[in-house]
C-alpha cells in the first residue's frame, strides 16, 4: 500500500479516547461510509470557507478604517483598532489551518478507499479463477490488505469528527394552532448519536411557552442523525405526539439556522428550533 496504516495514525497525532472512541470498543466489525462522509467533508469545507470570507471581509473592513484613523484619530482609538485586527488575522490563519487539516484527512481517507475498492475487486476476481495454491496465497494477502484499509478509514473517520466544531441547538417552542391549549405540558427528547437532551415545557394562560432549558450543545457526528421524540403529560400518563429524524447537513454554515419539524404526520404540532455551528 501507498499509504500505511502507521503513516495514516503517526500523521493525526491525536489521542484514541477522543478521536477513536467508536474503536476502543473491541468492535469486531469496521464499516466506513464513505458517500456519507463525503457528504459531511463538503459541507464542512463549505462552512468553513464561509466563515474565513466573513472574517476576511471584517479584515479588509478594519483595514481600511486603520488608515483612515492613523492620520486623523485619537492614539488611544487607533491602538484598539489596531489590535481587533491582529485578534482578526490571528483567527483567520485558525481558520486555514482547519481547513488545511480536514482537507488532509480527507485526501487520505479517499487514498485508503481506493486502495480498498481494489483489494475488494481482485478478491472478487480471484474468487472467479480456479483455485491453487498461488491463488489461495493472494486471497488471504487481499483479505488482510482489505481489513487494513477498512480500518484506516474508521480511524480517519474518528479523526475527521474531532474538527466537525460544535452545534448549539435552542429550544424556539412548539405550534400547533388549535391543538396546543393552556394548562398543556410536552416533554421534548432530542437525541444525536450518544447525546441526549430532554426537556419539559408548559403552555401558560396567555399561550406563552416555558421551557425547563433553552439551549443545549451538540459535538457533530458523521453517521448519526438528529432524532426528536415529543410527548404530552397527562398526569401520571404520557401520550406519544410523534417521532421525527432530522439530518444535521445543513446546519454547517456560518447563519444559525431555523429549523421547523412537523412532529405529526399532518403537522398539526410543529417544532421550533436554531442551530447555530
Amino acid at each position: 500500500k501507498s499509504l500505511s496504516r502507521s503513516s495514516v495514525r503517526s500523521r493525526m497525532s491525536l489521542k484514541p479516547p477522543k478521536a477513536y472512541n467508536s474503536l476502543q470498543k473491541g468492535a469486531l466489525i469496521w464499516d466506513p461510509k464513505p458517500l456519507q462522509v463525503k457528504k459531511i467533508f463538503e459541507a464542512l469545507k463549505k462552512g468553513l470557507n464561509e466563515y474565513l470570507e466573513a472574517h476576511q471581509a471584517e479584515l479588509d473592513y478594519l483595514s481600511g478604517r486603520h488608515k483612515d484613523t492613523k492620520r486623523n484619530s485619537r492614539l488611544a482609538f487607533y491602538y484598539d483598532l489596531d489590535k481587533q485586527i491582529r485578534s482578526v488575522e490571528r483567527y483567520i490563519r485558525k481558520l486555514e489551518f482547519h481547513i488545511s487539516k480536514v482537507e488532509e484527512l480527507y485526501e487520505a481517507y479517499c487514498i485508503q478507499c481506493r486502495l480498498r475498492d481494489g483489494a475488494t475487486n481482485m478478491k472478487r476476481a480471484f474468487s472467479l479463477s480456479p483455485s491453487t495454491k498461488a491463488s489461495r496465497e493472494s486471497l488471504v494477502e487481499l483479505y488482510k490488505n482489505f481489513q487494513e484499509c477498512t480500518e484506516d478509514m474508521c480511524f480517519i473517520e474518528g479523526a475527521l469528527e474531532v474538527h466537525l466544531g460544535e452545534f448549539h441547538v435552542k429550544m424556539k417552542g412548539l405550534v400547533g394552532f388549535a391543538r396546543l391549549c393552556p394548562g398543556d405540558q410536552y416533554e421534548v427528547f432530542v437525541r444525536l448519536g450518544r447525546q441526549k437532551w430532554r426537556l419539559k415545557g408548559k403552555i401558560e394562560t396567555d399561550d406563552s411557552q416555558t421551557w425547563d432549558e433553552e439551549e443545549k450543545i451538540f459535538i457533530p457526528n458523521l453517521h448519526e442523525k438528529f432524532e426528536i421524540k415529543v410527548t404530552e403529560l397527562r398526569g401520571l400518563a404520557t401520550i406519544l405526539v410523534g417521532v421525527v429524524t432530522c439530518d444535521s447537513i445543513n446546519f454547517f454554515t456560518t447563519k444559525p439556522q431555523a429549523i421547523v419539524v412537523d412532529i405529526t404526520e399532518l403537522g398539526t404540532i410543529k417544532l421550533q428550533l436554531e442551530v447555530l455551528w
